[in-house]
């Protein structure tokens, strides 16, 4: 696009696009030359890899918040048996 300003409109308006369900397959991004391609491209990888370790840490909490709470629902049976066989 020659004219700044029209590029500025479209870059403003591109958000619309997602609501169309016509249109849902366009994307729109600024044009960059190889080099900053290249850098967006690692910057995207590494995002990705950061996001897959959040999730597996994530996952691996929830497991031992379940664990724990089967273990302590298991450790009150336990106590409450042993409470009722000394009465």
């Amino acid at each position: 696009m020659r004219l700044q300003v029209a590029v500025k409109e479209i870059m403003t308006r591109k958000g619309k696009l997602a609501d169309d369900t016509e249109h849902i397959d366009i994307w729109i991004k600024r044009d960059m030359n190889l080099e900053k391609r290249e850098k967006e491209k690692v910057l995207r990888n590494e995002a990705k890899e950061k996001n897959e370790k959040r999730m597996e840490i994530k996952k691996n909490n929830f497991y031992w918040r379940v664990l724990n709470m089967k273990l302590k629902k298991w450790y009150l049976k336990k106590k409450e048996a042993m409470e009722e066989t000394r009465n």
